[in-house]
């Protein structure tokens, strides 16, 4: 009778833990294959009047991260073969001491791009906000998504989810560390899982604010 009981009990584990695995690795797999006919290199994508570049973090002194500047970088590419008209620079600002899009925004000038062509969202604390401000606050209704590849999956589909029509391009300029990549691959399994909670379920709404839209109307 305990021997049957330690199967029944081991068999339920087994099952929880594929049922678990599923739950988690398959918004994954969804994302992957919604992104693979919306992933281009900056020589192939289709024009898009704005390339959005998302935050990556800081260092301690300020200054972006590796990834955080290859994605810039890869904006500056889209940018000087006129790809794009503007670049909007979306990241965290959330402490006095902590500002994303102006270090994005300095790294850019210093490759570059004018200042007038960035655009600074301060709100963009994750994905989801970074696509639905494009849309509210900046009037955007397509663009085209920078950042590295682990992440563009579930940038695309979060954005299209919302409303927003997005071709996206790689910005992996150079190896990474095993471990890194480790981490960033491990740690979009549950972020991919809330991406698609908060599209179709949860529906947060992230700070907001009056339009700023880029192109205004009547703009050329």
């Amino acid at each position: 009778m305990l021997r049957k009981a330690l199967k029944a009990i081991v068999k339920i584990i087994k099952i929880a833990i594929l049922a678990g695995l599923a739950i988690v690795l398959l918004p994954r797999l969804i994302t992957t294959l919604f992104s693979i006919t919306r992933t281009y290199t900056t020589q192939t994508v289709p024009p898009a009047p704005v390339a959005i570049v998302f935050g990556a973090g800081l260092w301690r002194d300020g200054t972006p991260t590796t990834v955080l500047r290859d994605r810039i970088a890869t904006a500056a590419d889209l940018f000087f073969s006129g790809k794009v008209q503007k670049i909007l620079m979306s990241g965290d600002n959330s402490y006095i001491d902590y500002n994303e899009p102006g270090a994005m925004r300095d790294y850019a000038i210093s490759l570059g791009i004018p200042a007038e062509a960035i655009v600074l969202d301060y709100a963009g604390r994750r994905t989801y906000d970074t696509c639905y401000r494009a849309s509210a606050i900046f009037g955007l209704q397509q663009a085209i998504l920078v950042t590295q590849s682990f992440h563009l999956p579930r940038a695309l589909f979060t954005c299209h989810a919302l409303g927003l029509q997005a071709s996206g391009v790689p910005s992996d300029r150079q190896d990474y560390r095993l471990s890194s990549l480790f981490y960033w691959h491990l740690r979009e399994l549950p972020a991919t899982l809330t991406a698609l909670f908060q599209v179709y379920l949860t529906h947060p709404l992230p700070i907001l604010g009056e339009p700023e839209p880029i192109f205004p109307a009547g703009s050329k």
